[in-house]
């Protein structure tokens, strides 16, 4: 294929937690961020080459009920696009919904469920589909408990979908917060109490030699703790198991790149190369910004070549930061 050069980040607007599909040779993302023009959430962008991006409109029309919304992440499947996301109503916790659209682009349609009605805050849902068909819902939610070398916040469940729309109802733990670099803020009030709070969020899932990585971001997304590692199973229901080595593949360049994470995967335009997506925040933490970088593997380990802010090749050699 011929050689394409990027730089990051590789979109200039607000697009926090992107997620990309690949549908019929184009490539969409979607991401948290400002309303569009129209009043609808989530911007869309469409790419020919994961590099060279375009608005092409905003996906969600809003739920009356709701003011914010996190992280969507959009899969096709019986001939219809769904969109997994969060919102809250005024005055209440996220809780994971289900959009539906005929089109990439949108416009999706909320259907009115509600994913996981009884848990007072459930985000960053990530659907993934195994190699016989059947598909998981991977998702964040809080534990207020220590047990083992857990701690107490947020960390990543997953659940069989019996439906695109419906739930098994039996999650299991993925990974919780364990490590001091995943600490979002000390002495937080919540749920009633005041705890040191620690957050894994933002599941995505990769198969690699018939094992199932979860990659993860934790610690606070406005700081400069905040990034990505993984766990590894030998089936997307788990057990998971944390790499020797603990810390993230991809952390903040002071100066250059602050809190990369929330990512998404996506296959380059030679069928082959592995990327990682994620946002980072430049030097003057004026917006979080969508980037690109290879993802190689040492064997069963996992490589992440970034985050860079220099020119970058797609097709060739990777330029060196």
């Amino acid at each position: 294929m011929q050689s394409l050069v990027f730089t990051n980040p590789v979109f200039p607007h607000y697009m926090a937690d992107p997620f990309v599909l690949q549908h019929d040779h184009f490539y969409y993302a979607y991401g948290t961020g400002p309303c569009g023009p129209d009043g609808r959430r989530f911007r869309v962008l469409i790419s020919p080459d994961l590099v060279n991006w375009e608005t092409v409109g905003w996906a969600l029309d809003p739920v009356p009920e709701a003011d914010e919304y996190w992280a969507p992440e959009v899969v096709f499947a019986d001939g219809l696009f769904y969109m997994y996301y969060s919102a809250n109503g005024r005055g209440r916790n996220h809780q994971l919904r289900v959009a539906i659209s005929r089109y990439p682009g949108g416009p999706f349609q909320d259907t009115g469920r509600i994913l996981i009605p009884d848990d007072p805050f459930t985000i960053d849902a990530h659907p993934f589909q195994d190699r016989d068909g059947s598909w998981y819902l991977f998702y964040a939610r809080d534990f207020l408990t220590c047990d083992g070398d857990y701690r107490v916040g947020t960390g990543i469940v997953v659940d069989r979908l019996l439906d695109m729309m419906t739930l098994a109802g039996n999650p299991q733990v993925v990974v919780r917060p364990h490590s001091d670099w995943q600490l979002f803020e000390a002495q937080r009030p919540l749920y009633g109490g005041i705890y040191d709070w620690y957050t894994i969020e933002g599941p995505a899932v990769r198969l690699h030699n018939r094992r199932y990585y979860c990659f993860y971001s934790g610690g606070a997304w406005q700081k400069p703790n905040y990034g990505v590692s993984y766990v590894v199973a030998e089936h997307p229901l788990g057990p998971y198991h944390r790499p020797p080595l603990d810390g993230p593949l991809l952390k903040s360049v002071p100066g250059h790149m602050i809190g990369p994470g929330h990512n998404s995967f996506a296959v380059g335009p030679d069928g082959k190369q592995e990327f990682i997506v994620y946002h980072a925040w430049p030097p003057d933490m004026s917006a979080r910004l969508m980037c690109i970088d290879r993802l190689t593997w040492n064997g069963d380990v996992p490589v992440i070549h970034g985050p860079t802010w220099t020119p970058q090749i797609i097709g060739d050699t990777l330029l060196a930061s």
